[in-house]
């Protein structure tokens, strides 16, 4: 439960950093987020899979795989960033 507010606090976060852009890079943060919230959906999955687990092994590998989702969702709302800030600095610079 607690990944969960954790994953709709940072979406909330998210949303307010792109109130200062514009719609085209407002639509890229969008974009980013969703695909970082299904990533750390998966990985949440296999945190539970994990859990559900009796084989330690398998159980180490399961949280490892979510371990790299997580960082791969921060990745991806990172180069989502980048990627809304160089939008709107070719927007802003078409003004």
């Amino acid at each position: 439960m607690k990944k969960i507010a954790l994953v709709l606090v940072g979406a909330g976060l998210m949303s307010l950093a792109a109130c200062g852009k514009g719609p085209e890079a407002s639509a890229v943060i969008n974009n980013s987020d969703a695909m970082a919230d299904n990533i750390d959906a998966g990985a949440d999955n296999l945190d539970a899979a994990a859990d559900n687990t009796s084989n330690a092994t398998a159980s180490d590998v399961l949280e490892n795989a979510a371990d790299n989702a997580h960082d791969l969702a921060d990745n991806v709302r990172d180069a989502g960033e980048a990627k809304a800030d160089n939008v709107q600095k070719a927007v802003d610079a078409k003004k």
